[in-house]
């Protein structure tokens, strides 16, 4: 093996071990804020039919979800972006849209040694200016209230969401117009005639858009439309 699959293979290394261990130390801080509660009020769930019934619906919803994100969001994001991302959280809002971007900037491919380190730096980067934006949102929190809760605002608020992932439609639009005419025909059809669908969630409408996407550029391919 020469110095540079080595080297490669040292880094990956570090990546999945220093990944493993903090998403192992995330899930135990998670757990114990509400056993710490339980234990504290001593506020301990009374495992009933009604309770275990509805622990279940949130399973059957959230679970498959979740496995699926793994497989649509690592191949975008990297080894190191998606053990940071999956982390941090906000991913589809925030952090995917900022791995795209740095990658799309700086000119290379997701699945790329080059592609995993661009990809976790700007998630890095995403994560501590967000942590810096809550820490001092709730310091303003009081003074900036009245702004805040101006009526005014309410559309600007309400048009965050579509706005950021409106910029990044057209440039990824704009580089392969063809394959996106279904897609975007998938998500109009679906918001109109399953208006609850996408109550469930982006992430929900994430995975529908990309496993679609990924089965019509399959056929476009075979048939030399692309």
């Amino acid at each position: 093996m020469n110095k540079s699959n080595k080297t490669q293979l040292s880094y990956m290394d570090s990546v999945h071990r220093d990944g493993r261990i903090w998403c192992c130390i995330i899930i135990a801080i998670l757990l114990l804020v509400p056993i710490s509660i339980s234990l504290i009020w001593g506020a301990t769930p009374i495992f009933s039919t009604e309770v275990l019934v509805g622990f279940g619906g949130l399973l059957l919803m959230y679970w498959p979800v979740g496995a699926i994100e793994v497989f649509t969001y690592v191949p975008m994001l990297g080894s190191g972006g998606s053990y940071l991302a999956f982390v941090t959280g906000n991913i589809a809002n925030l952090k995917l849209p900022c791995a795209l971007d740095a990658l799309d900037k700086n000119g290379v491919k997701a699945g790329t040694e080059e592609g995993d380190i661009i990809s976790t730096i700007a998630i890095a980067v995403s994560s501590i200016v967000t942590t810096l934006i809550v820490a001092l949102g709730v310091i303003l929190i009081v003074p900036l209230s009245p702004i805040l809760e101006n009526p005014a605002l309410n559309p600007a608020f309400d048009c965050m969401i579509p706005a950021l992932f409106g910029g990044l439609a057209v440039v990824f639009i704009s580089k392969n117009a063809k394959l996106s005419i279904a897609p975007i025909i998938l998500m109009l059809a679906l918001c109109i005639f399953v208006p609850a669908l996408p109550n469930l969630g982006i992430g929900v409408m994430v995975i529908i858009g990309v496993l679609f996407t990924l089965l019509v550029a399959r056929i476009m391919y075979k048939k030399n439309w692309l």
